[in-house]
């Protein structure tokens, strides 16, 4: 008799065990009954969510039959100076204390019709204010732009009565404005940054001195040109990898006027490959110009700057083979950069060339920092203009900017201390100041 082997037994020992522990649960199961349905509650038990009857009969509380007088007017008009989403409400009623005592809040719903399906809008709660007026005055949002609205009202008890409604005769329709009110706060801020722009270049123009601060970056040019020049080596200059379309790359070439024209001065050469044909011809310009301007226009070569590739990877190979073959002994990375940025670092920190860089992209500023030996990092690059030239109107737009600097660090300063201490102490001025910025700052 043929026998059978370990593994066929081991395996039906497992079966065995597995139905032997499925299989109580599975009559265990089978014997629970199933919960009987719950009949449906009768309709008329059911709580309506919203109150839509034109007239509530008076509610009767401890056996008094208590009636609540409607408002005596309401009126809706277009909020001014918004986007067109916005409906004012005016509500007036009754000033008799007796009345007010017997009302809580007024229930407001709109319509795109007069006959129809009425939408509840938050309760109105009046204030002390405007139990003393006999007016409470509320603006509707999120209103179709263009769309009629036609509204009603109710008075609401604090027993749960609720008053005859009082509506509008007419629709009223939300308009977009020429101007923006909630946004009148940014006007004024935009209006104190342009002045002071405009004030700081015209002392500029009557000969005040502008002190700006060095750039450590900009400053050590002439020692990287100089250096090349020594060691007989050329300068490579890279103006990122995007077209003349990105303001990086008009940054880029401002630079590249000045690395060139102190080239041409000490007699080195300047190697510009781009990825963008009309980088190209824009760099050809700039260092033909620096040429003329330093008095050598013969020796500048436009054949130094070339186009090389607008494939990204294929750009950086061309690159970091040039660099390996040809070392060159200073490195400027000035424009936009990508994934690029650490291999073009790295590659000239390996060949011992001074590198300087410059761009405005925060995911690639680590890299140039640590591989460089000079980073202009967000608005340095865009300084550089100014700095570089000197001219007194760039100066003084550049003094009027950091004005805007100061104020949005002044309102960030008492935002944050506001909220802080709202949050605290809990007291009602700090909530306000915390609630203005939100609404009209932040919004």
């Amino acid at each position: 008799m043929r026998k059978i082997p370990i593994a066929v037994w081991t395996r039906l020992g497992f079966f065995a065990l597995t139905l032997c522990l499925l299989l109580p649960s599975a009559l265990v199961a089978s014997q629970k009954t199933t919960p009987k349905k719950k009949n449906p509650p009768d309709q008329a038990t059911k709580k309506e969510n919203k109150y839509t009857p034109q007239v509530n009969p008076p509610t009767v509380k401890e056996g008094k039959p208590v009636s609540l007088a409607a408002p005596i007017k309401i009126e809706a008009k277009d909020h001014p100076l918004d986007n067109g989403e916005k409906i004012d409400i005016t509500i007036e009623f009754s000033k008799d204390p007796d009345e007010q005592k017997k009302m809580t809040h007024f229930l407001l719903e709109r319509c795109g019709e007069k006959v129809g399906k009425y939408l509840a809008e938050p309760p109105v709660v009046p204030t002390a204010k405007d139990m003393k007026n006999g007016i409470v005055n509320v603006t509707v949002e999120k209103c179709v732009r263009g769309e009629g609205y036609y509204f009603r009202v109710h008075a609401v008890g604090s027993n749960g009565a609720v008053s005859e409604f009082i509506s509008t005769e007419s629709a009223t329709t939300s308009r977009r404005q020429w101007f923006a009110g909630e946004r009148k706060y940014f006007l004024l801020i935009a209006g104190l940054v342009c002045g002071s722009v405009v004030f700081f270049i015209g002392q500029a123009r009557r000969g005040r001195e502008i002190k700006i601060r060095k750039i450590a970056g900009l400053e050590a040019v002439e020692e990287a040109v100089g250096r090349a020049t020594e060691m007989g080596r050329p300068c490579l200059f890279i103006p990122g990898i995007q077209d003349m379309n990105d303001i990086q790359t008009i940054a880029g070439l401002t630079v590249l006027s000045h690395v060139s024209e102190v080239a041409a001065e000490y007699g080195a050469r300047i190697e510009v490959p781009t990825s963008r044909s009309l980088v190209m011809t824009a760099a050809r310009e700039t260092v033909e110009s620096s040429f003329l301007t330093a008095g050598k226009p013969d020796e500048y070569n436009a054949d130094d700057i070339y186009y090389v590739t607008d494939e990204q990877f294929g750009y950086v190979a061309y690159l970091s083979g040039m660099m390996v073959r040809e070392k060159p002994a200073a490195c400027f990375y000035m424009g936009t950069f990508f994934a690029e940025s650490l291999i073009l670092a790295e590659t000239g920190n390996s060949i011992g060339a001074i590198q300087i860089a410059g761009t405005a992209m925060p995911a690639q500023l680590p890299f140039f920092v640590a591989a460089c030996d000079y980073t202009l990092i967000g608005e340095e690059f865009f300084a550089a203009s100014a700095y570089l030239s000197g001219d007194r109107d760039h100066l003084g737009s550049l003094v009027g900017q950091d004005v805007g600097k100061v104020i949005v660090a002044l309102l960030m300063i008492v935002g944050s201390v506001s909220a802080t201490l709202a949050s605290v102490t809990g007291k009602e001025i700090y909530r306000n100041i915390t609630d203005f910025f939100l609404q009209n700052l932040l919004k």
